[in-house]
């Protein structure tokens, strides 16, 4: 009768789980959505929806990899100030980078105007004349406009799917091993370089990415861009 009484008291004990628990099962519950959702389309073949759901790091990856396959020595330079990485292409034969590239992975929007100065004040900063503007998305009539005055070459998503498909296919089959090994879809934090976690906020339930290291860290991101 004791050893009953006991263990009623402790099922009416309030039910609280330590921090670390949460996040551990927060994580858990993520990654079965992301599994759930990586299942929803083809990882066997390049295509406009794993293009699009790619995260902004591993599409950077892929870019360096891509202009590589095409014989680019690559360095990635430092960070901008929206966390993407300045990637300079130097061409066979020369001692010197020559190109700058930045990448956007896909937004809802269209890559306007801004995306582009941010590149040629990069361009003029690191001494290049010439710079490339790779988007999972697609760019605004002003944007292609100002790439076109300002020696900017501008590649969106479906001419980089067109690219990849002009590779040999060994190369091609290899940037998409590169694109879909491992968590693809969750966005890196620009800040901590750790995978981030899809939280909803307090106010109005809306979706959206956090840094696993809050409050440390307060970086977010839409789900949108993920």
């Amino acid at each position: 009768m004791q050893i009953l009484r006991g263990a009623l008291r402790i099922v009416s004990l309030p039910f609280t789980l330590p921090a670390f628990a949460l996040q551990r099962a927060r994580g858990a519950s993520s990654a079965r959505a992301r599994s759930a959702e990586r299942a929803r389309f083809d990882t066997r073949k390049w295509n406009a929806e794993l293009l699009k759901r790619v995260e902004w790091r591993r599409l950077e990856e892929i870019c360096a990899a891509y202009f590589e396959a095409r014989g680019f020595a690559t360095q990635v330079m430092g960070s901008r100030p929206d966390g993407g990485a300045d990637i300079a292409l130097c061409a066979v034969g020369s001692a010197a980078p020559s190109i700058l590239v930045h990448c956007k992975a896909w937004d809802a929007y269209r890559v306007g105007i801004k995306a582009l100065r941010e590149l040629r004040a990069a361009m003029a900063a690191a001494g290049m004349s010439e710079g490339v503007l790779v988007t999972s998305g697609r760019f605004t009539h002003d944007a292609a406009a100002f790439a076109s005055k300002e020696n900017i070459h501008m590649i969106d998503g479906a001419a980089l799917l067109g690219k990849l498909a002009e590779l040999p296919p060994e190369k091609s089959l290899a940037l998409l091993k590169l694109a879909t090994q491992g968590d693809f879809l969750t966005p890196t934090c620009p800040s901590c370089a750790t995978k981030m976690i899809s939280r909803r906020s307090t106010s109005g339930g809306r979706m959206y990415w956090g840094c696993r290291n809050y409050p440390a860290c307060k970086q977010t991101f839409s789900e949108t861009l993920a």
